[in-house]
């Protein structure tokens, strides 16, 4: 009996360790993504001001602009 609980807990403490690795990568590329979803935020935000300075109209105002869908919501710290 001993010998059983000594074996799960070796088992259980490999998975416990797979699972921190595998939460620690997706956290990686959480942050990852978010810092992508910023950079292609801005260059959004800069090309639709662009438009908007040649066509002499605000492309945001639209509905159903990408603008509208796409700004990142801004987190206070």
């Amino acid at each position: 009996m001993k010998q059983q609980m000594e074996n799960r807990l070796k088992e259980l403490r490999i998975e416990f360790e797979s699972g921190q690795k595998m939460l620690t990568d997706l956290e990686h590329q959480q942050a990852n993504l978010r810092s992508s979803l910023l950079r292609i935020s801005g260059a959004i935000q800069v090309l639709e001001e662009e438009l908007a300075k040649e066509g002499g109209q605000d492309n945001t105002a639209q509905p159903g602009a990408i603008g509208e869908v796409h700004k990142p919501e801004r987190k206070l710290k």
